[in-house]
């Protein structure tokens, strides 16, 4: 076993990444190989410095791929680089000196309240199967602030309708347990009940295609897009608008950040306050609006 394969085996099974997870770091060790292989010659461990990642820095930027994208692939190779100074396969730190490119802090895109609550309240969706499905996705990541990921994954065993709790598996599997919205169990049950006449029960999944099998990530995206697309213009519109929707939202109306880390499933705080800065956004519009000497 090579010593890449080994450490996408200790990120799946000791640190329990995700697939997805997995899959991409692996792409990206791969992609440094190749770059190191046409550049120096033949792969080896020992062979990894700090120049030859500064190149590999310069070869990406130079294809046209962002500063986090960029990032991402770089904390791929030193997660690899420090795994093998675990193992005592390399004996120092060569890559002490890289320094990545700095990414320009992006606020995360969200759809105002009133857009979502006009998609979601004013007869948007229909009442078959497919259009009870489509507006139980968009109401389940809106309301819970779940991931694609963990959308995908639910089980009808999730849902506790009288608690209105959902219990998702997230990152690194860990579960949590989210609130959702009381409204939404009259839709549960619309949904399911249409789901039984077509496929019966018991099922694999909550959420199924019109083919009985569990829904996949570009259905998802598509569904949400479609939608989305009906009540605002902004430029992406994807499962993690919506998302970033939830907490923008629980935060303006005076959330504890705290709580709304929870539901998120962060795992600190500081991944959770960049909502903050919108919600700042619109305090100071509101004192400017407000306030007699602003």
């Amino acid at each position: 076993m090579s010593h890449q394969e080994s450490f996408i085996n200790y990120l799946k099974y000791e640190r329990r990444y995700s697939q997805l997870t997995a899959v991409a770091y692996k792409k990206d060790l791969d992609q440094f190989e190749e770059f190191f292989v046409k550049t120096v010659g033949d792969f080896y461990v020992e062979g990894i410095n700090d120049k030859i990642v500064r190149e590999w820095i310069i070869d990406l930027m130079d294809s046209g791929l962002t500063a986090r994208t960029v990032n991402k692939k770089i904390s791929a190779l030193k997660s690899f680089y420090k795994y093998l100074l675990r193992l005592e396969v390399i004996s120092e730190n060569n890559l002490v000196n890289v320094v990545v490119p700095k990414v320009r802090k992006k606020l995360p895109l969200f759809v105002e309240e009133k857009n979502l609550n006009h998609l979601l309240d004013d007869g948007f969706f229909g009442q078959d199967f497919e259009a009870l499905r489509d507006k139980l996705i968009v109401s389940l990541l809106y309301g819970s602030g779940i991931r694609l990921a963990e959308l995908m994954h639910l089980k009808d065993a999730d849902i506790y309708q009288s608690e209105f709790l959902i219990k998702v598996l997230g990152k690194r599997n860990k579960e949590r347990i989210v609130p959702y919205p009381r409204t939404l169990n009259l839709l549960i049950e619309q949904y399911k009940t249409e789901r039984t006449q077509l496929f019966g029960y018991p099922v694999q999944s909550l959420l199924l295609t019109s083919s009985g099998d569990p829904v996949y990530e570009k259905l998802i995206y598509r569904v949400v897009n479609k939608y989305l697309s009906l009540v605002t213009t902004i430029d992406q519109k994807s499962p993690h608008v919506l998302r970033h929707s939830f907490a923008t939202h629980l935060l303006n109306r005076g959330a504890d950040l705290n709580a709304v880390k929870e539901m998120l499933g962060h795992s600190n705080l500081s991944a959770t306050q960049i909502y903050t800065h919108i919600s700042l956004d619109k305090i100071q519009k509101v004192y400017k609006q407000a306030h007699p000497r602003s």
